[in-house]
């Protein structure tokens, strides 16, 4: 447990592999996941390691089997995923997994290639039997089919032409139907109407052989007179991508023809099955393994670069690494080690060699599936420092309990826990289904976040007695309204006051109107009361602040731990004494007044209690003769020293901690040895000891205050600044981000507000009526009210109560006492392999 509030404690350690068993000992820490490598040719070129020509060979084996990947998903063909982790296949396997691939890749390129062509000859073929039909019905149309062949029209008298015979030419094809408007046009202008075309759509579409879209074609033959028309006509439908075939000029050759592409056709649609039917069954029998073959060779190349990050040592038998990882798992990695070299069949060991290091270690928090989701919280605002108190423990109760006091109904904290336990109980089987949906991972990724803000939004409910906007009265309400007599009227409450008035102020002071406090949450009697907005906003901004107070005073004592195990006294004495001292004196008595007003006084009293506002800004303005009656005795000294207290934190802050560092600096500088000829004078160290204290108090003056000096030169002025930006910075943020947790009581009310808006204004629609008849208006607006609440109450509210509660956490909790300017520790592992995850 207690790595829970503390990063993992980090080393660096140096490898020793041999070359024979780099590759099985790499592989078997990527599987145990537990080692972050640092790259020791920082200054080589990727292109200039030694494994290189491996990467390179693993990437074209990944690249191939993308390319049988794309093939499966296109023929539709669902990829088999058995959970299977396969081990890592040995260097030697490398070349039986590349001749297996290259061989697949060759079958299914020969198959594509051959699968064109056929669909190529088989799509001219289906457009030539559709051209032979149509014309042979263009034809058939024509009063006098002959007039096509051997025409004897007269023409003007030329020496060219003078006694031959007229001949009218045609050229018949296929054109896309989207461009025969444009088709048209371009030949009316071009031949200037010397042209005569007929055109006809084809029913069903054909299948485009490069791409496999349908496509839709029209059939068109084109009349016209000459050679130069006829090249104009085919330069057109040249440009346009028309296809055009040979058309026989006498219908006995034209059917003769069609009859021969028939038979063809059907010869064709033969040839075309059977090269489907192998080609699914090479793809079907690639889908059942693809998914393994990726890990392996995913697996094959993330080893090697690995292997890359690594130096040679001058006799090429030995690879020299270091590893960040943590203290705790040592043993494991020892023992993953040992399973490599063994595996490999050397006999010599592999060594670990644990070093010193002043580099700072990354920072490793070990979670669970139920703490990840708090963690990754914590990690968004900045992963924390090596060895800094964790947040997240902390956070797996404040962050749903914040949002719980702004989301607080019972009946949507109900729905909300459904839906989370139903993500929870039904996870196995979520995971194994592998969603892509972006917006399910993520929620689904916080199901035990959802499940806490759901639990705590039930209890917060039952506090506040709200269930969709309306009150529970389980154990009776501590007012009671039966007839009684009342003095200030001077007569009795009959039941025909009751009924026939509409507002009664009741007055707890008045014996036999208030029974007592309810025994749990807030009295149902506030549901129907006129003043209800009154009481809540008075009651929920008084909790808001006790809230904020106590979580921000949580955090500045969480700072004390920080300093305590990184040996800052300094910062102790100075930082965390004033800070926690300031505060308190100002708004942790601000929080002891709300409590005490709440004890003090009764319903008798009440009216005479002052107003803690009015009391606060007194205290600073020490104006105590005209503020009224006192909430005790001694109130005006007490405040009054409490405002000297904090005001005198502000000064030990902001100067005496530089002036402390300041004199460090300068003892440390003139540290008792003064050299005058080479004597050593006084009774001061010796040089050698000097050197040694020197150290040790620039070490410690570095923990106190790390930003003071980056070298060893001392900036007072920097450290001055620096400082004061910290101190103003922490007294102002009090004051704000005490009003900051006012949200809670905002966003409190705005909920319980959309609630109820939504419960007179739709739901109670459908009460209203009394009849059967009501019943389907019933029906329709508890299904808007169901969707409504979804909607807007369940998911925007919920999203908007996150969020602020994320904002409290990250700028007025985590500020007090997290810097969050580490680095992740990002472990060799195969995690993401295994799990499916190819990308890159």
């Amino acid at each position: 447990m207690v790595e829970l509030f503390r990063s993992e404690e980090m080393t660096l350690a140096q490898l020793f592999l041999q070359s024979e068993a780099a590759y099985c000992c790499v592989s078997e820490l990527g599987e145990v996941g537990m080692v972050q490598f640092r790259d020791l040719n920082p200054d080589v070129n990727v292109f200039q390691r030694k494994f290189v020509n491996e990467v390179r060979r693993c990437e074209e084996m990944d690249r191939k089997l993308r390319f049988v990947e794309k093939e499966i998903k296109r023929a539709n063909i669902a990829v088999i995923d058995t959970g299977e982790n396969p081990e890592v296949p040995f260097p030697r396997d490398m070349i039986d997994l590349e001749a297996t691939f290259e061989k697949l890749e060759n079958e299914l390129k020969e198959i594509n290639t051959n699968q064109e062509a056929l669909k190529k000859n088989f799509l001219e073929l289906t457009e030539l039997k559709h051209i032979l039909r149509r014309t042979q019905q263009f034809f058939d149309e024509m009063e006098d089919p002959s007039l096509l062949e051997e025409t004897t029209l007269p023409l003007e008298p030329t020496e060219a032409n003078r006694g031959a015979p007229l001949r009218l030419g045609f050229v018949a094809g296929v054109i896309g139907r989207e461009r025969i408007p444009t088709f048209e046009r371009m030949l009316w202008r071009v031949c200037r109407g010397n042209v005569f075309l007929r055109r006809a759509d084809i029913e069903e579409p054909l299948e485009d052989p490069a791409s496999g879209d349908q496509v839709h074609k029209s059939v068109f033959i084109i009349f016209f007179q000459g050679d130069q028309l006829k090249n104009r006509v085919k330069k057109i439908c040249e440009g346009f991508r028309a296809s055009l075939y040979p058309c026989p000029e006498t219908p006995l050759e034209r059917r003769e023809m069609a009859a021969g592409v028939n038979a063809r056709i059907d010869d064709l649609q033969m040839v075309l099955n059977q090269t489907e039917d192998h080609r699914q069954r090479v793809l079907q029998a690639a889908a059942k393994t693809v998914r393994v073959w990726f890990i392996k060779v995913r697996k094959m190349k993330a080893i090697y670069h690995t292997l890359n990050l690594c130096n040679i040592d001058v006799t090429q038998k030995c690879l020299i690494a270091e590893v960040w990882c943590p203290i705790s798992d040592l043993d494991s990695i020892q023992f993953a080690l040992r399973r490599g070299t063994e595996k490999s069949g050397s006999t010599v060991p592999s060594i670990l060699n644990r070093m010193q290091s002043k580099q700072t270690p990354p920072t490793y928090n070990k979670t669970n599936k139920f703490t990840s989701g708090f963690q990754n919280i914590v990690d968004a605002y900045g992963v924390g420092n090596y060895r800094e108190m964790n947040p997240a423990p902390y956070t797996i109760i404040t962050f749903p309990f914040l949002f719980a006091v702004m989301f607080g109904d019972l009946g949507h904290g109900a729905l909300m826990t459904c839906a989370a336990l139903y993500l929870v109980l039904r996870e196995s089987r979520l995971l194994a289904q592998k969603n892509d949906n972006e917006m399910f991972s993520m929620v689904f990724a916080g199901r035990y976040i959802i499940l806490l803000m759901g639990v705590f939004s039930i209890y917060t409910g039952i506090i506040y007695n709200d269930c969709f906007s309306k009150s529970l009265n389980v154990f009776g309400s501590g007012w009671s309204v039966r007839p009684m007599f009342d003095p200030r009227v001077g007569g009795n409450w009959t039941v025909d006051l009751l009924e026939n008035t509409k507002v009664l102020q009741l007055d707890p002071a008045v014996v036999g109107v208030f029974k007592g406090p309810y025994p749990i949450g807030i009295d149902p009697i506030w549901n129907i009361a006129t003043n209800k907005l009154t009481f809540l906003n008075s009651f929920k901004m008084k909790m808001s602040i006790i809230l904020g107070v106590v979580h921000m005073l949580f955090g500045v004592s969480l700072s004390l731990f920080n300093h305590l195990y990184f040996k800052r006294p300094l910062n102790i004495y100075l930082g965390f004494i004033p800070e926690i001292v300031f505060m308190t004196s100002l708004f942790g008595y601000l929080a002891l007044l709300v409590f005490y007003k709440w004890l003090a006084y009764d319903v008798f009293t009440s009216r005479e209690a002052p107003s803690l506002l009015i009391a606060f800004i007194n205290m600073f303005l020490f104006s105590y003769s005209d503020s009224g009656p006192q909430l005790y005795a001694g109130q005006s000294v007490i405040q009054s020293l409490l405002v000297v207290i904090a005001v005198a934190c502000v000064p030990c802050m902001l100067v005496v901690k530089p002036l402390i560092l300041r004199r460090r600096y300068l003892w440390r500088k003139n540290l008792g040895t003064q050299n005058f000829g080479g004597i050593r004078v006084g009774n001061g160290p010796t040089e050698d000891e000097a050197g040694i204290i020197e150290h040790d108090q620039l070490a410690q003056h570095l923990d106190d205050e790390p930003e003071a000096c980056v070298e060893e030169e001392f900036d007072f002025g920097d450290v001055l600044v620096h400082q004061a930006i910290h101190t103003i910075e922490y007294c102002l943020g009090c004051i704000s981000n005490t009003a900051s947790y006012l949200r809670l009581w905002a966003l409190s009310l705005a909920h319980a507000q959309l609630s109820e808006v939504l419960w007179t204004m739709v739901l109670h629609i459908g009460l209203s009526f009394r009849s059967f008849g009501g019943v389907p208006v019933l029906f329709l607006t508890f299904a808007c009210f169901a969707v409504l609440t979804v909607c807007i109450l369940l998911i925007m509210e919920g999203l908007s109560a996150f969020l602020h509660a994320l904002r409290l956490h990250w700028v007025e909790f985590q500020n007090k006492f997290y810097t969050g300017q580490g680095f992740k520790f990002l472990p060799f592992t195969f995690d993401s392999i295994s799990e499916g995850k190819y990308d890159d």
